[in-house]
């Protein structure tokens, strides 16, 4: 089995069509899906999808980009609340986008903090956005360490050999999107063999950047496979040993997981 530990299940791209859109991630072996919080004002819709589909779980979080309009709703408190859910197992996404700098960046670091605090008080881990913030996201995931207690990922990783580098020194695990697969992206690929086996993940981040050979369309579930195989094909191993790795190297960080939802 195959798990796509990041996707938008909530985002109006699926609302026509979303029972088939996991029925195909199914059938094509993703059996488990981590659909994924921006807003926490937005929270209920996530959390229902959630709970009427057993292969999907979720988190709660605010994305950098909405870190202003959200600010309200960004209180560790209020996070650490809505972790007690049936099926919430991660905080996030959260981090630092200095790319687009659609909130001010103080209140994207100020939220950062908030949901860090919130996944040591619950000892979730974080899903972590960042784009051209490298050093404030590595600085302040270190600050906010709590001497070793976070726990998390780099989601939709796509920056620097250092940052993984220092990503893996602190614990985290690194999530690959389909980015990796494409053509230009050896750099991305070579960052990929040097993450060790038990320290990765694999996502589609649907229903954005869709992997080749499916570039272009939609993304959705069913193609975290295709990820998959460009990352077995760049550590040199089997679908099989990348499916088994990435699926245990989740259910090991997204504890929250019952044994039982292995065989979903």
């Amino acid at each position: 089995m195959l798990v796509d530990s990041h996707c938008h299940l909530d985002f109006p791209d699926f609302a026509e069509e979303r029972d088939q859109v996991i029925q195909r991630a199914h059938n094509a072996g993703v059996k488990l899906m981590l659909t994924i919080s921006t807003r926490v004002s937005k929270f209920d819709q996530v959390h229902e999808i959630a709970m009427a589909h057993p292969e999907v779980y979720c988190s709660v979080g605010i994305h950098p980009h909405q870190a202003q309009e959200e600010w309200e709703h960004s209180s560790t408190e209020g996070l650490v609340e809505l972790t007690k859910r049936p099926k919430v197992i991660g905080i996030g996404e959260t981090g630092l986008d200095y790319f687009y700098d659609s909130s001010p960046r103080e209140q994207q670091k100020e939220s950062f903090r908030r949901h860090l605090r919130a996944c040591v008080e619950t000892d979730l881990p974080v899903i972590v956005h960042t784009r051209d913030a490298d050093e404030d996201t590595i600085r302040i995931l270190r600050e906010e360490g709590a001497g070793g207690k976070l726990r998390g990922l780099l989601h939709c990783f796509s920056s620097s050999r250092q940052l993984a580098e220092q990503a893996l020194e602190i614990g985290f695990l690194i999530s690959f999107s389909g980015i990796v697969t494409f053509k230009k992206s050896e750099e991305l690929r070579e960052i990929a063999r040097m993450v060790p086996i038990d320290r990765i993940l694999v996502e589609t981040d649907a229903p954005f950047l869709a992997p080749v050979p499916m570039r272009g369309k939609r993304n959705e579930p069913a193609f975290t496979v295709h990820t998959a195989g460009v990352i077995a094909d760049a550590k040199g191993i089997t679908y099989e040993e990348i499916a088994s790795a990435t699926t245990a190297n989740f259910l090991r960080l997204f504890n929250r997981v019952p044994p039982a939802a292995v065989g979903a």
